[in-house]
C-alpha cells in the first residue's frame, strides 16, 4: 500500500507537490479503481498518495454575480443538495453512482481522471467552467478542455494542484433550457455508455441566443463544437431549416470505440438521436407564448 501525506493547509500541500513525486487524492473513488489488483489485493500505487480532501480551502462554494467558484474537494452529494448550482450539473451528479459514492467522490477527481465519460465533467464543458490550477509559484486559470487533453491525461503541471472550478451563471434577457441524458444499464451506479449535457439560451421573442452541447464518451475527450453550436442559434424556424444538418455534422465529429459497454455504431447513432431530442424541445421552448 502506498505512503500518505496529509498536509494542514494547502499551502503545505502545495510545497509537498512541489517537492515530491506524489500522486493527489481526493474521495479515491476513481483512483482505486485504476490501480486495482483484484483478488483481495491491495491497489498497486507506486507513489505516495497526497490526500487534500480534508482541506477546508478546497472544501467551499462561493457564489458571485456572474459565476460561481467550486472547490475542488467538495463532495458530490453537497452540490446536488444545493439549488443555486446550475441545474444541470445537478442532473448529472442525481444519476451519478451511489448516495455513498457522492458523498466521498468530488467534482474535482472527476476532472482530473479524464474519463471521456466522466458523468459530471460533460455539463462543465457545456457550461464553459474554468479550472483554477496552483502551485506555490503562481495560480492560473485553464478551460477545461485545455485542461483535459486525452484519456486519462491532463495538462496539469507535476507541481500543481486543482484547487476550483469557476463555472459561468447565465446573463443577459431571456430564460435558459438545460438538457441533460446519460445513457447506460441502469439510472445511477453505471457508467456511461454515452451522454450529452446541453445549454441554450432564449431571447426575448424565443429565438435561441447562444447554445452549446457537449457529448460524452464518443471521443478521446468530452466532445463539443462551437462551429456546429452556431447553427443552432436563430430562430425556430432557422433551426428546424438546419435541423438535417447539424444532425449530420455531430454524425460526422464523433469517434467513438467499441468496448464492454457498447458498440461505437451504437453509440454513434444515439448520439446523434440525443442532439436531435435537444433540437426538438429547444423548438418547444421557442414556440411558448
Amino acid at each position: 500500500m502506498a505512503n500518505w501525506y496529509r498536509p494542514a493547509t494547502l499551502e503545505e500541500a502545495l510545497s509537498i507537490r512541489a517537492e515530491h513525486p506524489v500522486i493527489p487524492i481526493a474521495g479515491g473513488t476513481d483512483l482505486y479503481v485504476r490501480h486495482r489488483r483484484g483478488n483481495g489485493l491491495p491497489p498497486a500505487i507506486d507513489k505516495p498518495l497526497l490526500s487534500v480532501s480534508h482541506l477546508t480551502e478546497l472544501r467551499a462554494v462561493a457564489y458571485h454575480d456572474d459565476h460561481i467558484t467550486v472547490g475542488a474537494a467538495v463532495p458530490y452529494s453537497d452540490l446536488l443538495a444545493d439549488e443555486r448550482v446550475p441545474e444541470i450539473l445537478r442532473a448529472s451528479i442525481a444519476e451519478l453512482a451511489a448516495p455513498a459514492l457522492r458523498n466521498a467522490g468530488t467534482l474535482g477527481g472527476n476532472i482530473c481522471n479524464a474519463s471521456p465519460a466522466a458523468d459530471a465533467v460533460c455539463p462543465l464543458y457545456a457550461l464553459d467552467a474554468e479550472c483554477e490550477l496552483r502551485s506555490t509559484t503562481e495560480t492560473r486559470m485553464v478551460p477545461i478542455e485545455e485542461l483535459i487533453t486525452g484519456p486519462g491525461r491532463t495538462s496539469l503541471g507535476e507541481d500543481e494542484l486543482l484547487t476550483a472550478i469557476r463555472i459561468p451563471l447565465p446573463s443577459g434577457a431571456g430564460g435558459i433550457h438545460s438538457f441533460y441524458r446519460k445513457v447506460g444499464t441502469r439510472r445511477a451506479n453505471a457508467l456511461s455508455k454515452l451522454s450529452i449535457a446541453a445549454v441554450a439560451r432564449l431571447g426575448e421573442e424565443g429565438e435561441v441566443a447562444s447554445a452549446a452541447v457537449a457529448l460524452g464518451a464518443v471521443a478521446p475527450t468530452v466532445l463539443r463544437s462551437r462551429e456546429t453550436e452556431a447553427s443552432i442559434v436563430g430562430t425556430p424556424v432557422a433551426i428546424d431549416a438546419a435541423r438535417e444538418r447539424i444532425l449530420g455534422a455531430y454524425r460526422e465529429l464523433v469517434s467513438p470505440i467499441d468496448d464492454q459497454r457498447s458498440s461505437a455504431a451504437y453509440r454513434r447513432e444515439v448520439a446523434v438521436n440525443l442532439v436531435r431530442q435537444f433540437l426538438d424541445e429547444l423548438a418547444g421552448e421557442s414556440h411558448r407564448p
